[in-house]
């Protein structure tokens, strides 16, 4: 059984549209307050609106860097991690960069997530820092080493997608990143979970946080129930 309040609990509020207004900001990060979700997840530009929302709540600001494509350079990854932290941001969703992963570049990979990971660590030892593979992109093996550098550099999590690729979550990546990175380290399930039957699978499979857009649907078809798992 999972009650509604447990699962708005993992749940990440996306509001990464690019079209979204100010307004449309507000409005989610309202939302997220209300059904106490972990985080409102949002681009660097609007971490300011989040926060002054979210403030005295129990939701966090989670900041995505370096979205959707993860091709910045380190630098300035580390730079955009640095803003979004003095703004307020509690949590970092970085896009690895899987091209560098790709061609072989493991140690440009490691440092990468490390020194995001370590700009994060200057501010607060309590700042979790997650790292997007973008599996849709990956092979099997690939996503296994993206794993392994990710938990080398001190990252709190791996996350499947951005959820602006051609695919996003499936169990079975779920199943392989949890299995590649043992209990200690958090997988987070992101990229066309709409339904609370999906959240719950992706749980099941070893998933401990899910991005989603459609966050209060889902928790709105739990009702005051819990679910059976």
């Amino acid at each position: 059984m999972i009650r509604r309040e447990e699962l708005a609990q993992i749940i990440d509020h996306s509001l990464l549209r690019p079209n979204l207004t100010a307004d449309d900001i507000k409005k989610g990060c309202q939302e997220a307050v209300s059904y106490g979700f972990a985080t409102v997840v949002v681009n660097p530009a609007h971490v300011d609106i989040a926060v002054e929302i979210v403030r005295q709540s129990s939701t966090k600001v989670c900041s995505v860097i370096s979205f959707p494509f993860g091709l910045s350079t380190t630098n300035a990854k580390v730079y955009e991690t640095r803003t979004a932290l003095t703004q307020g941001a509690q949590e970092i969703d970085m896009v690895m960069n899987y091209s560098a992963l790709r061609s072989d570049l493991n140690q440009l990979v490691l440092k990468d997530i490390k020194d995001v990971v370590d700009e994060a660590r200057s501010v607060s030892r309590g700042i979790v820092v997650k790292v997007i593979l973008e599996n849709c992109y990956l092979s099997n093996d690939e996503k296994v080493q993206a794993c392994m550098l990710a938990v080398k550099a001190g990252a709190d999590f791996v996350k499947t997608s951005t959820g602006f690729g051609p695919s996003g979550a499936t169990l079975d990546d779920v199943r392989l990143m949890r299995k590649a990175i043992g209990p200690k380290t958090g997988v987070k399930a992101a990229g066309g979970i709409r339904t609370l039957d999906e959240a719950v699978r992706m749980i099941d499979a070893g998933a401990n946080r899910i991005g989603t857009s459609t966050s209060v649907s889902i928790i709105e078809s739990l009702g005051g129930e819990s679910h059976q798992r």
